[in-house]
Protein backbone atom coordinates (compact mmCIF):
# COMPACT_ATOMS: atom_id res chain seq x y z
CA UNK A 1 0.00 0.00 0.00
CA UNK A 2 1.38 3.41 -0.76
CA UNK A 3 0.68 6.62 1.00
CA UNK A 4 0.10 10.12 -0.40
CA UNK A 5 -0.08 13.51 0.74
CA UNK A 6 -1.67 15.89 -1.32
CA UNK A 7 0.88 18.65 -2.75
CA UNK A 8 -1.89 21.19 -3.13
CA UNK A 9 -3.38 20.70 0.45
CA UNK A 10 -2.50 22.39 3.74
CA UNK A 11 -2.99 26.49 4.54
CA UNK A 12 -4.04 29.08 2.03
CA UNK A 13 -1.16 31.91 2.11
CA UNK A 14 -4.08 33.79 4.38
CA UNK A 15 -3.67 31.65 7.25
CA UNK A 16 -0.27 31.17 7.05
CA UNK A 17 0.48 34.44 7.31
CA UNK A 18 -1.89 34.85 10.45
CA UNK A 19 0.17 31.79 12.23
CA UNK A 20 3.14 33.61 11.44
CA UNK A 21 2.03 36.77 12.71
CA UNK A 22 1.06 35.15 15.96
CA UNK A 23 3.87 33.18 16.46
CA UNK A 24 6.67 35.88 15.59
CA UNK A 25 4.33 37.63 18.68
CA UNK A 26 4.33 34.78 20.97
CA UNK A 27 8.17 34.10 20.47
CA UNK A 28 8.96 37.56 21.53
CA UNK A 29 6.01 38.30 24.41
CA UNK A 30 4.74 34.87 25.50
CA UNK A 31 1.27 36.50 24.92
CA UNK A 32 -1.35 36.89 22.58
CA UNK A 33 -4.79 37.72 22.46
CA UNK A 34 -6.61 36.45 19.43
CA UNK A 35 -10.37 37.35 18.36
CA UNK A 36 -11.68 33.70 17.52
CA UNK A 37 -10.12 30.65 16.65
CA UNK A 38 -7.09 31.22 14.58
CA UNK A 39 -8.06 28.79 12.27
CA UNK A 40 -10.60 26.25 12.01
CA UNK A 41 -8.65 23.38 13.09
CA UNK A 42 -8.74 22.67 17.08
CA UNK A 43 -6.05 20.75 16.81
CA UNK A 44 -3.53 23.77 15.58
CA UNK A 45 -5.59 25.85 17.92
CA UNK A 46 -4.23 24.24 20.60
CA UNK A 47 -0.79 23.80 19.76
CA UNK A 48 -0.61 27.19 19.33
CA UNK A 49 -2.57 28.12 22.99
CA UNK A 50 0.44 26.09 24.53
CA UNK A 51 2.71 28.30 22.91
CA UNK A 52 0.68 31.23 24.75
CA UNK A 53 -1.92 31.82 22.84
CA UNK A 54 -5.33 33.20 24.48
CA UNK A 55 -8.71 33.21 22.35
CA UNK A 56 -11.25 35.45 23.36
CA UNK A 57 -14.58 36.23 21.95
CA UNK A 58 -15.95 39.75 21.25
CA UNK A 59 -17.19 40.32 24.76
CA UNK A 60 -13.94 39.37 26.13
CA UNK A 61 -12.40 41.84 23.48
CA UNK A 62 -14.79 44.80 24.86
CA UNK A 63 -13.36 44.35 28.38
CA UNK A 64 -9.81 44.43 27.83
CA UNK A 65 -7.14 47.55 28.09
CA UNK A 66 -3.57 48.44 26.83
CA UNK A 67 -2.65 44.91 25.35
CA UNK A 68 -2.62 43.23 21.64
CA UNK A 69 -5.19 41.59 19.66
CA UNK A 70 -4.59 39.18 17.22
CA UNK A 71 -7.60 40.00 13.76
CA UNK A 72 -7.27 36.62 12.14
CA UNK A 73 -7.33 35.83 8.04
CA UNK A 74 -11.44 36.11 8.47
CA UNK A 75 -11.88 39.37 8.81
CA UNK A 76 -13.79 41.88 10.96
CA UNK A 77 -16.45 44.38 11.17
CA UNK A 78 -15.87 47.84 11.71
CA UNK A 79 -17.34 47.96 15.64
CA UNK A 80 -14.04 45.61 16.51
CA UNK A 81 -11.75 48.52 14.80
CA UNK A 82 -13.29 51.11 17.36
CA UNK A 83 -13.52 49.27 20.24
CA UNK A 84 -9.98 48.52 19.84
CA UNK A 85 -9.44 52.24 19.28
CA UNK A 86 -11.66 52.88 22.30
CA UNK A 87 -9.84 50.40 25.00
CA UNK A 88 -6.23 50.87 23.60
CA UNK A 89 -5.54 47.96 22.25
CA UNK A 90 -2.88 47.35 19.82
CA UNK A 91 -4.49 45.20 16.94
CA UNK A 92 -2.55 42.79 14.87
CA UNK A 93 -4.29 42.60 11.52
CA UNK A 94 -3.69 39.63 9.93
CA UNK A 95 -6.97 40.35 7.44
CA UNK A 96 -6.69 37.93 4.42
CA UNK A 97 -5.90 40.37 1.48
CA UNK A 98 -8.84 39.05 -0.57
CA UNK A 99 -11.33 39.27 2.18
CA UNK A 100 -10.23 42.87 2.61
CA UNK A 101 -11.20 43.58 -0.95
CA UNK A 102 -14.35 41.37 -0.44
CA UNK A 103 -15.16 43.73 2.20
CA UNK A 104 -14.28 47.10 0.16
CA UNK A 105 -16.62 45.78 -2.86
CA UNK A 106 -19.49 45.00 -0.52
CA UNK A 107 -19.51 47.77 1.18
CA UNK A 108 -19.36 49.60 -1.90
CA UNK A 109 -22.11 48.08 -3.14
CA UNK A 110 -23.86 49.41 -0.24
CA UNK A 111 -23.43 52.50 -0.75
CA UNK A 112 -24.29 53.13 -4.42
CA UNK A 113 -26.69 49.76 -4.70
CA UNK A 114 -30.04 52.48 -5.05
CA UNK A 115 -33.77 49.96 -5.00
CA UNK A 116 -31.24 46.74 -5.64
CA UNK A 117 -31.04 44.04 -2.81
CA UNK A 118 -27.63 42.95 -1.67
CA UNK A 119 -27.30 39.18 -1.53
CA UNK A 120 -24.58 36.74 0.09
CA UNK A 121 -23.67 33.35 -0.26
CA UNK A 122 -22.44 32.38 3.13
CA UNK A 123 -22.61 30.37 6.16
CA UNK A 124 -25.16 32.61 8.82
CA UNK A 125 -22.55 32.97 11.82
CA UNK A 126 -19.67 32.41 9.96
CA UNK A 127 -16.18 35.13 10.92
CA UNK A 128 -16.06 35.74 7.68
CA UNK A 129 -20.02 36.31 7.28
CA UNK A 130 -20.01 38.53 10.22
CA UNK A 131 -17.26 40.71 8.89
CA UNK A 132 -19.01 40.89 5.48
CA UNK A 133 -22.77 41.98 7.43
CA UNK A 134 -20.85 44.35 9.55
CA UNK A 135 -19.67 46.23 6.60
CA UNK A 136 -23.67 47.03 5.42
CA UNK A 137 -25.01 47.76 8.69
CA UNK A 138 -26.52 43.71 8.37
CA UNK A 139 -28.96 44.93 5.08
CA UNK A 140 -28.07 41.81 3.26
CA UNK A 141 -29.61 38.70 2.42
CA UNK A 142 -27.49 35.12 3.09
CA UNK A 143 -28.39 32.43 1.15
CA UNK A 144 -27.08 29.19 1.81
CA UNK A 145 -28.45 27.05 -1.06
CA UNK A 146 -31.62 27.22 -3.36
CA UNK A 147 -34.19 27.14 -0.91
CA UNK A 148 -33.16 30.65 0.56
CA UNK A 149 -33.96 32.20 -2.86
CA UNK A 150 -38.00 32.69 -1.94
CA UNK A 151 -36.25 35.76 0.83
CA UNK A 152 -35.20 37.81 -2.18
CA UNK A 153 -37.77 40.12 -4.03
CA UNK A 154 -36.83 39.67 -7.63
CA UNK A 155 -38.74 42.61 -8.90
CA UNK A 156 -35.97 44.67 -7.33
CA UNK A 157 -32.10 44.15 -9.13
CA UNK A 158 -30.31 41.72 -7.22
CA UNK A 159 -26.16 41.89 -6.22
CA UNK A 160 -24.91 38.93 -5.30
CA UNK A 161 -21.54 37.94 -3.67
CA UNK A 162 -20.23 35.02 -1.80
CA UNK A 163 -18.36 34.15 0.88
CA UNK A 164 -14.33 33.65 -0.41
CA UNK A 165 -14.73 29.88 0.90
CA UNK A 166 -17.89 28.54 -1.08
CA UNK A 167 -18.23 26.40 -4.14
CA UNK A 168 -17.58 28.04 -7.24
CA UNK A 169 -19.98 25.51 -8.91
CA UNK A 170 -22.84 26.45 -6.03
CA UNK A 171 -22.39 29.98 -6.95
CA UNK A 172 -23.20 29.91 -10.81
CA UNK A 173 -25.69 27.45 -10.33
CA UNK A 174 -27.61 29.91 -7.71
CA UNK A 175 -26.94 32.94 -10.30
CA UNK A 176 -28.83 31.09 -12.46
CA UNK A 177 -31.52 30.18 -10.69
CA UNK A 178 -31.94 34.23 -9.73
CA UNK A 179 -31.42 34.83 -13.69
CA UNK A 180 -34.31 32.70 -14.11
CA UNK A 181 -36.68 33.89 -11.37
CA UNK A 182 -34.94 37.98 -12.35
CA UNK A 183 -36.20 37.20 -15.81
CA UNK A 184 -39.74 36.97 -15.42
CA UNK A 185 -40.27 40.49 -14.08
CA UNK A 186 -37.34 42.24 -16.43
CA UNK A 187 -35.12 42.73 -13.58
CA UNK A 188 -31.34 42.57 -13.05
CA UNK A 189 -29.23 40.15 -11.22
CA UNK A 190 -25.51 41.31 -11.40
CA UNK A 191 -23.10 38.37 -9.71
CA UNK A 192 -19.64 39.11 -8.42
CA UNK A 193 -17.69 36.14 -8.59
CA UNK A 194 -15.63 36.81 -4.90
CA UNK A 195 -14.45 32.98 -4.03
CA UNK A 196 -10.83 32.78 -3.39
CA UNK A 197 -9.05 31.30 -6.46
CA UNK A 198 -7.17 29.66 -4.21
CA UNK A 199 -9.40 27.87 -3.05
CA UNK A 200 -11.99 27.57 -6.25
CA UNK A 201 -8.41 26.40 -8.08
CA UNK A 202 -8.27 23.27 -5.81
CA UNK A 203 -11.43 22.05 -6.49
CA UNK A 204 -10.14 20.71 -10.06
CA UNK A 205 -6.69 19.49 -8.55
CA UNK A 206 -9.04 17.75 -5.72
CA UNK A 207 -10.68 15.95 -8.04
CA UNK A 208 -7.80 14.52 -9.81
CA UNK A 209 -6.16 13.55 -6.72
CA UNK A 210 -9.15 11.73 -5.43
CA UNK A 211 -9.67 9.99 -8.55
CA UNK A 212 -6.00 8.63 -8.32
CA UNK A 213 -6.23 6.75 -4.92
CA UNK A 214 -8.72 4.04 -3.78
CA UNK A 215 -8.78 5.54 -0.38
CA UNK A 216 -9.02 9.37 0.08
CA UNK A 217 -8.55 10.67 3.91
CA UNK A 218 -9.75 14.23 3.90
CA UNK A 219 -8.23 16.03 6.99
CA UNK A 220 -10.05 19.03 8.32
CA UNK A 221 -11.71 20.36 10.99
CA UNK A 222 -15.60 20.06 11.77
CA UNK A 223 -16.19 24.13 12.17
CA UNK A 224 -14.09 24.40 8.81
CA UNK A 225 -16.34 25.94 5.35
CA UNK A 226 -13.57 25.52 2.73
CA UNK A 227 -13.10 21.79 4.27
CA UNK A 228 -17.00 21.13 4.03
CA UNK A 229 -16.68 22.01 0.22
CA UNK A 230 -13.59 20.48 -0.56
CA UNK A 231 -14.76 17.29 1.25
CA UNK A 232 -17.58 17.22 -1.35
CA UNK A 233 -15.43 17.04 -4.20
CA UNK A 234 -13.74 14.30 -3.06
CA UNK A 235 -17.09 12.48 -2.67
CA UNK A 236 -18.34 13.32 -6.05
CA UNK A 237 -15.09 11.42 -7.46
CA UNK A 238 -14.02 8.89 -4.72
CA UNK A 239 -16.95 7.16 -2.38
CA UNK A 240 -14.46 5.98 -0.35
CA UNK A 241 -13.11 9.15 0.80
CA UNK A 242 -13.40 10.03 4.58
CA UNK A 243 -13.84 12.86 6.47
CA UNK A 244 -11.42 12.89 9.60
CA UNK A 245 -9.81 15.47 12.26
CA UNK A 246 -7.12 13.42 12.64
CA UNK A 247 -5.46 9.87 13.22
CA UNK A 248 -8.00 8.87 15.77
CA UNK A 249 -10.46 8.74 13.42
CA UNK A 250 -9.27 5.90 11.33
CA UNK A 251 -10.56 2.30 10.77
CA UNK A 252 -8.85 -0.41 10.15
CA UNK A 253 -11.96 -1.48 7.57
CA UNK A 254 -11.35 1.72 5.38
CA UNK A 255 -7.80 0.03 4.19
CA UNK A 256 -8.78 -3.92 3.91
CA UNK A 257 -6.94 -4.71 0.47
CA UNK A 258 -5.97 -1.07 -0.43
CA UNK A 259 -3.04 -0.52 -1.90
CA UNK A 260 -3.64 3.50 -2.64
CA UNK A 261 -4.77 6.38 0.04
CA UNK A 262 -4.30 9.78 -0.76
CA UNK A 263 -3.73 12.17 2.24
CA UNK A 264 -5.30 15.66 1.61
CA UNK A 265 -7.28 18.26 3.35
CA UNK A 266 -8.75 21.86 3.50
CA UNK A 267 -7.22 25.17 3.75
CA UNK A 268 -7.06 25.42 7.25
CA UNK A 269 -5.60 21.70 7.52
CA UNK A 270 -1.67 21.90 8.40
CA UNK A 271 0.75 19.98 6.87
CA UNK A 272 2.01 18.49 10.18
CA UNK A 273 -1.35 17.23 10.90
CA UNK A 274 -1.74 15.61 7.34
CA UNK A 275 1.81 14.12 8.08
CA UNK A 276 0.71 12.60 11.59
CA UNK A 277 -2.50 10.90 9.68
CA UNK A 278 0.28 9.14 7.16
CA UNK A 279 2.49 7.97 9.84
CA UNK A 280 -0.59 6.26 11.48
CA UNK A 281 -1.46 4.80 8.27
CA UNK A 282 2.00 3.37 7.99
CA UNK A 283 2.43 1.97 11.72
CA UNK A 284 -1.34 0.68 11.96
CA UNK A 285 -1.88 -0.98 8.83
CA UNK A 286 1.55 -2.03 7.67
CA UNK A 287 1.94 0.75 4.92
CA UNK A 288 4.72 1.97 2.66
CA UNK A 289 5.56 5.81 1.69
Amino acid sequence: MKVTIDPNSGFCFGVVYAIQMAEDELDASGQLYCLGDIVHNDLEVHRLRRKGLKVINHEQLSQLRNCKVLIRAHGEPPQTYQTALANNIELLDASCPVVLKLQQRFRAAAETSGDAQLVLLGTPGHAEVNGLMGQVGHQAIIITDENDLDKIDFRRPVLFFSQTTKSTEKFYRLKELMEQRAAAYGSEVIANDTICRQVSNREPQLRQFAQQHEVVLFVSGPKSSNGKVLFGVCQQVNQRSYFISGPDDLQEAWFAGVETVGICGATSTPMWLMEQVRDAVVQRFGSEN
